[in-house]
């Protein structure tokens, strides 16, 4: 199954409850119990040290009361920035459904798209730039991810 890209897709993994999640076998339940989430620390630090590396200042992270909840945001400039984790947000590159539960992660993945996407027309509707990076992005070339920021 091709990632869910069209908007004809996204419609029809639409409604506001997610299919039924089959529960996995207690060793797999066990498994990804013991697995803590790293509140995407590495991704973030590593747009951060380089925002520091090229001495970028006037930048708040995690900034309270904004559309979307941006990573990163450069008041004076009126710039946000998000920074897409490829699984979460369904990257284009790199993205994929997993085998198991697909129903449910085909919705999961398709709310947060459209989640993302109406935060981003609302944050431009109040002003701001918005620059939405992908984590394979920011690993790959994160060079162009600084200029991106720049440039908005």
């Amino acid at each position: 199954m091709p990632f869910l890209s069209s908007p004809d897709e996204m419609k029809r993994y639409s409604s506001k409850r997610l299919p039924t999640f089959r529960t996995p076998d207690a060793s797999r339940s066990e498994n990804m119990r013991a697995i803590r989430s790293s509140q995407n620390r590495t991704t973030e630090g590593r747009l951060v040290s380089l925002l520091l590396g090229q001495r970028i200042r006037g930048w708040k992270l995690h900034p309270k009361g904004l559309e979307g909840k941006p990573d990163l945001v450069i008041p004076s400039k009126h710039v946000a920035v998000f920074v897409d984790g490829c699984f979460w947000h369904g990257c284009p590159r790199c993205g994929h459904i997993p085998k198991t539960n697909r129903a449910y992660w085909s919705a999961k993945i398709a709310r947060n798209k459209r989640r993302d996407l109406q935060s981003t027309r609302r944050l431009k509707a109040l002003g701001y730039r918005v620059v939405r990076i992908w984590e394979c992005q920011l690993a790959k070339a994160p060079s162009q991810c600084v200029q991106r920021i720049l440039r908005a």
